[in-house]
């Protein structure tokens, strides 16, 4: 029987319904510790068992019910609760893909496959195992003490439940409120305490006399289980009302039962405390070595503090364990756990309690808990690997092994998204390190392996945590301290990385210093540095070209180790020179080959920045709806992943979509929500708009001066060029306007795409006041690439000709521009286009609105489901891909087919979708 939950029963009746119905939907209970959270969860296992039977409204189908609690002492061994989740079902990985399936029993340890090297496979893997179990009917997903779960459980969990949709699964969870536990994106359900009718009513059914329900519920403040053991222990301890938390109230309540309790059945119980686990068969090897047996808990399952049953030995509520440990001495705390690590099997566990037993520096232990870190890592869990390597290096009496471990530590908790927490152990090995390095005379010296990790750790950080000049000149000052010859390698890939940092900060001097060291470090100019260095110098005649030899002769990065570091930076920087070199065509390829290669594999992490280059190139050729579908799917992944700066960077795309629309509105916002160090791409949308809207002024001021050095190259600053040249025009000011368009020739000759040649040759046409630059420009704009810069064109050729008289060509050139307009929903160029054509003596210029596009009516998830079950991908593949359940895509094609009028793939494989 539960009080005062009404409300929250029927909110997960909902839920519960909701799943028996095909619908999937997570919910997040949270409340303080005793406010019956484990309550809820058992009645909702509860009333799914009754539906199987029919004692409730439902279909009568059975719900598999799953559960999971949160262990606080295992909350640093990498993925625990998901073993404990899912090893009752692990016959079913056989029907994931292959990549999931030995992510899944990597973790499990039921084979010899090797984890992928995306952390986030393993969400996607569960995302995917609870949709195959929900094929047999609905499923119940409950995951108790969340605070507890090690990291990276709840990042899978979490992952999972952010994409459920239409499988037919249930999850709820359930953590404290003031333990840090945080589910972003998924519903949240507070519980309050009971109030004083239903607090009375819970005593009176414990067969309390209501003369003395008042005192009790203002001493338990309405929190149930302090209700529960108040009453309980108010025959032998009188209580009243004190300043302590409740629950610091209700634990030393059970402190006093404990310590009312036998001393063998006391040092039994911190056993199970300390082991955490209720691992019987682990228990007894341990008590056996400290002389007590499992007897001595009878006193403990008479009282109803513990139950033993199935093998599992189990605490009543957790703050019953904690009130045991916290209750104990520290010397027999350490004793326990010296025989729990005696009597454990599992390396971890014998780790763990090692840890435990430490109280100063000790070699065995360090090296023990270093191996678990390095099998965390195994297993991606990031995060856990971090904090033991962290706990080693404390632990360990060589201090060069102390740094290495630390570097090892940040790097990883720079992986697992926590940059803070990755500088602060990054600046404590830098520190070691330097210390290191002074002690010469002992034979210690700095490691370059670790200088280069904790260099490259820091400058991360500091990128991703917003100083970008910081991270560039970091690394710099890491290589200018390396002796002459040492460490090569370190020292190359370390100046490659600044330059490319330098780069994207907009620093031109860290480019340049970073080419000048390496070109003497490794004797010959590396072609991507040098390039950049050029571009810097603003010579694109000469550094386009090393960049298209760089993209020609860069390694082959796909093979068994294309997943470190160097391979990564690599793809990166490769997709960027695409976009630099304006062969959009080629930077489509590309990058759409990086993104099939990132789904193939599962490196979701990966998958933000690529999908952001793709957007791009989409936005290029006028498929906004493409690029809007690959925007927004980099936008869930980057808040799911914690990419902060890429989330941000993300608008850039957006405010230009929302220019060329004419959307004011939507271009500030974004606007408005970029920092400064980000702003370039959106003021160039801004330039554009205003451009549109024909406010000539604002569009040629606003990035007067122009962007210094690197973002000077960005995709939206050389389009950005040519909207600043036609506003300085059209004020009638064109000596303002010299310095981009020198630019903007330079670029587009030293590119050679036509796009670019014939944009440059429109400029030059507006500066000169010249039919012939434009004749030149539709000639290489019928060699395709960039539409709305060729309605552009044509719209300013046509209103050329119009003025001088000639309105048949005049109305050709602006009926073209205005079609493209018009398809592209380009509002303020359309209005402009139909105002030039009715000028032209053209009679009958109404708005038109353009033959729907039937990818118009989708979403942007459907749409990208759609076009991949058009190209004869199964609903299987498509999930695999997109990181969604099977479930969840034939949904989309359900809803997809009636808005575009067909009724199968075989329909949908004859539609022309553009």
């Amino acid at each position: 029987m539960l009080y005062g939950r009404s409300a929250e029963q029927a909110r997960l009746a909902r839920l519960l319904a909701e799943a028996c119905a095909g619908r999937s939907g997570a919910l997040l209970l949270r409340g303080e510790a005793g406010i019956g959270k484990t309550a809820l969860l058992d009645w909702l296992a509860g009333t799914a068992a009754a539906q199987a039977h029919g004692d409730v409204t439902g279909d009568g189908r059975e719900v598999r019910v799953l559960r999971v609690t949160g262990v606080e002492p295992e909350a640093d061994l990498a993925f625990g609760g998901l073993v404990q989740l899912l090893w009752p079902v692990q016959d079913r990985l056989n029907a994931l893909p292959a990549p999931q399936a030995a992510a899944l029993r990597a973790i499990l340890g039921t084979g010899r496959e090797q984890r992928g090297p995306d952390r986030f496979l393993t969400g996607l893997a569960v995302l995917t195992v609870l949709a195959e179990l929900a094929e047999d009917g609905p499923l119940l997903c409950l995951v108790d003490d969340a605070q507890w779960l090690d990291r990276a459980t709840a990042e899978a969990l979490l992952f999972a439940a952010r994409r459920l949709a239409a499988e037919g699964v249930a999850m709820v969870l359930a953590g404290r409120d003031d333990d840090g536990f945080t589910a972003p994106g998924i519903p949240e359900l507070a519980l309050p305490r009971l109030d004083f009718e239903d607090s009375s009513r819970l005593l009176a059914d414990r067969g309390r006399a209501p003369a003395l329900h008042s005192q009790i519920i203002t001493e338990s403040a309405g929190n149930p289980l302090a209700l529960i053991e108040f009453d309980a222990a108010r025959s032998d301890q009188p209580h009243q009302h004190a300043p302590l938390p409740v629950a610091d109230r209700v634990s030393s309540a059970f402190r006093a039962r404990i310590g009312g309790l036998p001393e063998r059945t006391r040092l039994m119980m911190l056993t199970a405390a300390a082991e955490g686990r209720g691992d019987l068969p682990l228990l007894l090897r341990a008590s056996e070595l400290l002389g007590v047996d499992l007897g001595d808990l009878a006193e403990a399952e008479r009282t109803g503090l513990m139950y033993v049953m199935d093998g599992t030995v189990t605490f009543r509520h957790p703050l019953i364990a904690s009130a045991t440990y916290q209750g104990a001495v520290l010397a027999r705390r350490i004793a326990v756990h010296r025989a729990l690590a005696e009597a454990a099997t599992d390396p971890d566990c014998r780790a763990r309690h090692l840890l435990a037993v430490a109280t100063g520096p000790d070699q065995e232990a360090a090296l023990e808990l270093a191996a678990a870190a390095g099998r965390a890592r195994g297993r991606t869990a990031y995060a856990a690997a971090s904090g033991l390597f962290g706990q080693a290096a404390r632990l360990t009496t060589d201090p060069r092994q102390r740094a290495s471990w630390l570097a090892e530590a940040a790097a990883l908790a720079l992986a697992a998204g926590h940059a803070a927490q990755a500088d602060r152990l990054a600046q404590e090995a830098s520190e070691l390190a330097d210390r290191l390095a002074g002690e010469l005379a002992d034979g210690l010296a700095d490691d370059p392996a670790t200088g280069a990790r904790v260099a490259s750790v820091r400058a991360a950080v500091a990128f991703e945590l917003g100083d970008r000049n910081e991270a560039a000149h970091g690394l710099l000052a890491r290589v200018g301290n390396a002796a002459p010859n040492a460490a090569l390698p370190e020292a190359s890939g370390l100046l490659r990385t600044a330059a490319a940092y330098g780069w994207l900060a907009g620093d031109a001097d860290a480019v340049r210093t970073a080419a000048a060291r390496l070109a003497t470090a490794a004797g010959d100019a590396d072609p991507l540095v040098e390039g950049l260095e050029r571009l810097c110098e603003d010579d694109a005649e000469h550094g386009l070209p090393l960049l298209t030899r760089f993209l020609e002769g860069r390694p082959d990065t796909t093979g068994p180790h294309d997943a470190d570091d160097a391979a990564r930076a690599i793809r990166m920087l490769a997709l960027t020179c695409g976009l630099l070199l304006g062969d959009d065509e080629a930077a489509h390829a590309l990058a759409s080959a990086e993104v099939r290669r990132c789904r193939s594999q599962a490196l979701i992490g990966q998958l933000p920045y690529t999908l952001d280059v793709l957007a791009q190139t989409h936005l290029l050729a006028g498929h906004h709806r493409d690029a809007e579908a690959a925007v927004t799917e980099a936008e869930e992944i980057a808040r799911d992943t914690g990419m902060r700066r890429r989330l941000v960077r993300l608008g850039a795309v957006r405010a230009r979509m929302a220019a060329i629309e004419g959307d004011a509105r939507r271009v500030r916002e974004l606007a408005d929500a970029t920092p400064p160090a980000l702003r370039t791409g959106v003021d160039c949308a801004l330039v554009l708009l205003d451009l549109g809207l024909g406010d000539f002024g604002s569009a040629l001021g606003r990035l007067d001066p122009p962007p210094p050095g690197p973002d000077r190259y960005t995709w939206l600053s050389l389009s950005t060029a040519a909207d600043q040249i036609e506003a300085a025009v059209r004020l009638g000011q064109p000596e303002r306007a010299e310095e981009a368009l020198r630019h903007c020739e330079s670029w587009a000759r030293a590119t050679k795409a036509p796009w670019a040649q014939a944009v440059a040759l429109r400029c030059r046409a507006l500066i000169d006041d010249r039919p012939e630059p434009y004749a030149q420009a539709l000639h290489l704009h019928e060699k395709g690439g960039r539409p709305f810069e060729r309605a552009r064109t044509e719209l300013l050729y046509g209103e050329w000709l119009r003025r001088a008289r000639q309105p048949n060509e005049a109305r050709e050139m602006l009926r073209s521009a205005l079609d493209t307009f018009e398809r592209l929903r380009a509002e303020p160029w359309v209005r402009r286009a139909a105002a030039e054509l009715r000028a032209a003596g053209e009679r009958r210029v109404a708005a038109r609105v353009p033959a729907e596009n039937p990818i118009d009516r989708l979403t942007p998830q459907e749409l990208q489901v759609v076009r991949l079950a058009r190209g004869g991908s199964s609903s299987r593949e498509i999930a695999a891909q997109l990181f969604l359940s099977r479930r969840t895509v034939e949904h989309h094609l359900y809803k997809a087919y009636p808005k575009l009028g067909v009724g199968s793939r075989r329909e949908l494989a004859r539609l022309d979708l553009g």
